[in-house]
This record gives structure tokens, sequence and C-alpha cells, in this order.
């Protein structure tokens, strides 16, 4: 089929979807059943025959006209983790950690403008100049960010982190390599003991999948209040509130940050508090949550060890404008902060627990952590020091 073929059989469907009211009630599976027929019904009318390249032509103008063009058959993908698409004619996807270009593309800058606007207008946000980078999701949970040019130089950028269908229990971890059968007792037993958890690591790394896996082990008779800025975290618990940051609108008004969710979620009796990602202010109010009565507590952040997290906590506290002593703010950390789980990205590309430290106090102004799990060799093995908590249990 020839692309003006493509083109006369988008303006027909487009043509009947705007004249059909009926469509408006129809699910988005049910919608692209409807338009597939409709198609169908086109070719064979013009007394063609329906050939299986046809089939695939009719669903690519589909993917264009309802979707998300191009980028339906790498989210429908389950071997792709990730899409980038670097400017229109660029796309990258990672597939099992490592990167490959695709060879799917869009066929200009407007086709991918088009495909941007159908993801974030129904969620109240826009893509234009004055706001050019916007951050969203789909309805699966995958996070959406996208920057405009000229801010992005070679074009529009679009990157899509996929939710993963699939809710990973510790067992997984186990069974895929990235933590040992020790350390997974470790954090079970320091989950059901209420120790307040840090998962640390980079971009990438694994560290919302972790929490997830923690945060299911979680028992059933305890209150979780979730609180993240694009909500990817999917927990199977009865007791369960799930709280979501928002942007400002095109007004520049209604914007709800973390920690104004976090200082609201005190008032909803939470025994437990799970914040997606610690990055700014509201690192204050947590470390005074976790040091008054809400243990087991858990959250991530970036760093690249666990001494480095508990540094970036410092600065995140410092950001807050409260007016405190480095000393001070240290005492807040540590006795708020009792395990830090440092988490990377192996050279493979697939991702591992590297350290499990427990945070044991200050000396001299400096934290002292004490290393319960260390790597080597890609595998994560008991250090032989011994928990202080367990060994007071």
């Amino acid at each position: 089929m020839s692309s003006d073929s493509k083109e006369e059989l988008k303006h027909y469907l487009r043509a009947q979807l705007q004249r059909a009211a009926h469509h408006q009630q129809l699910s988005n599976a049910e919608l692209a059943t409807y338009a597939s027929q409709l198609l169908a019904n086109f070719v064979t009318a013009k007394g063609q025959v329906v050939t299986a390249e046809q089939e695939r032509e009719i669903q690519e103008v589909i993917d264009d006209c309802l979707g998300l063009g191009p980028l339906e058959k790498l989210l429908a993908d389950p071997s792709v983790s990730e899409i980038m698409v670097n400017d229109f004619a660029t796309v990258f996807v990672e597939r099992e950690g490592c990167l490959q270009r695709s060879s799917t593309c869009f066929t200009d800058e407007a086709n991918l403008l088009r495909v941007i606007d159908r993801i974030v207008l129904p969620l109240g946000r826009r893509l234009d100049s004055a706001q050019p980078m916007v951050d969203a999701r789909l309805p699966d949970g995958s996070r959406v960010n996208a920057v405009l040019g000229p801010l992005a130089t070679r074009g529009t950028c679009l990157t899509i982190r996929k939710f993963s269908v699939k809710n990973f229990r510790i067992g997984d971890l186990v069974a895929a390599g990235s933590l040992s059968a020790e350390a997974a007792d470790y954090l079970v037993k320091a989950v059901a003991a209420r120790r307040n958890i840090l998962i640390a690591g980079g971009t990438g790394t694994g560290k919302t999948t972790l929490l997830n896996v923690l945060a299911t082990e979680v028992p059933a008779g305890q209150r979780i209040v979730t609180i993240e800025d694009a909500a990817e975290l999917r927990l199977q618990h009865d007791n369960l509130i799930s709280l979501e940051a928002r942007p400002a609108n095109a007004e520049g008004k209604g914007r709800i940050t973390i920690r104004e969710l976090l200082v609201n979620a005190l008032r909803m009796r939470p025994d437990r508090i799970i914040i997606g990602e610690c990055r700014g202010a509201e690192a204050i109010d947590m470390l005074q949550a976790m040091n008054t009565g809400h243990d087991g507590s858990l959250t991530t952040l970036h760093a690249n060890s666990p001494r480095e997290a508990l540094q970036r906590l410092e600065v995140m506290v410092m950001m807050s404008g409260m007016d405190m002593p480095l000393l001070a703010i240290r005492q807040q950390v540590v006795s708020a902060i009792q395990v830090v789980v440092q988490i990377v990205r192996r050279a493979d590309g697939s991702r591992g627990v590297a350290e499990i430290s427990e945070v044991t106090g200050i000396d001299g102004g400096s934290y002292q952590l004490a290393s319960l799990f260390s790597s080597s060799a890609d595998r994560i093995t008991p250090t032989g020091i011994p928990s202080e908590w367990m060994v007071r249990r």
C-alpha cells in the first residue's frame, strides 16, 4: 500500500469518526476494533482484497489516528523496558539493560508532537513554548518525559520508562540474581521489624522496583500511605492510600508538592509512609515523621553509595530553608534512617543490590556505617559484620 493510500485511509477514518457519535462511548479496544472494521470495509468496497500487508498498514493507520503512532508496537513489546526518542527520526530502546537503535521512527516533528499531545492533554498537561518540559504517565503507569525544541537542540525528545506489568516478589529478585537469599532474608526481616529503609542508586537501576518489592512485605494489618511525584507503585494491600503530586496548571496555579502531601499524610493515621523518591525539601518532614512514630517507612533517592545517600539527605534538609546546625541535621538523619540499600546497574546491563549497610551513629561528626552485605563478582554476600538490631532482638 502506497503512502498516498495510507493518507487516504487516515482521511477516511477521521471523517467517519467525526460523523459517528456512538464511538465516544466505546473503550479504547472497542474503538480500535471498530476502526479496523471501517477501514477493511473501505478497502473491500474499492474492489480490493485485504491482504496481510494491508492489515499491517491498516493497523499503522489506527495507531497513528487513535493511539501513539509508531510507539504502539514498542509499548506492546515486553522485551522493551525503555523508549528514548532523541528526535523524530532517531529512536533507541532498552532491552535487558542494553541500548539499541530501533528501526521505528516518526514521519516528522509534527507527528511526534501529536503523539505527545495525546499523552499529556488528557492529564491536563501541555507542551508548548510556555511549558517546554513535561512529566506525565501513561494509563498503565509508564513514566513519560518530553522536552520541546529549542531546549532540545536537535528537536523534540521523548523518554518513556515502561511500567512492568509483573508484580515482582522478593523471590523473583533472588531468582534473577539481583539479590542473594541471605540478603533477601535480611531485608524481609528489616521490613517486618519496622526498620526505616533508604534505597539509593542511579537512574534506571531499579530503585522503584525494589521499593515496590519491599513494600509488599508490609503486614496486611498495617495502614500504608504512598506519596509519589508520578504514581508508579503497584501495591496489593488492603489498607492503602496512594497520593500523587500535581504540577501547576496553565495559569501557574494548583501545584501540590510531595512535601505538602507528606504533611497531610501525617493526619491520615499511617502506620508506614512510603515516598517514591525523596528529592527536595520534603526530606526534613520525612525525617521528622520517621523520628516521631512512623517506623518502617521507605523511600529512594539518587546516590552512588550509602554514605553519599546520607549526605544527599543533608543537602535536601538544607533546601527546606530550616536554620539547623549541620550536626543537628546529621543527628536527625542517624536517628531516622536505619538501613541503606545500594542498588546498581552492572556492566552487562543487569541490575542488582551492591551493598546493604546499617547506620550505626555519628563519630567525630561523620556517619558510622556497618556494611553487612557487599558485592563481589556481581554477587552480594555477607561481610561477616553482625546486624546491630538483629543482635539486640
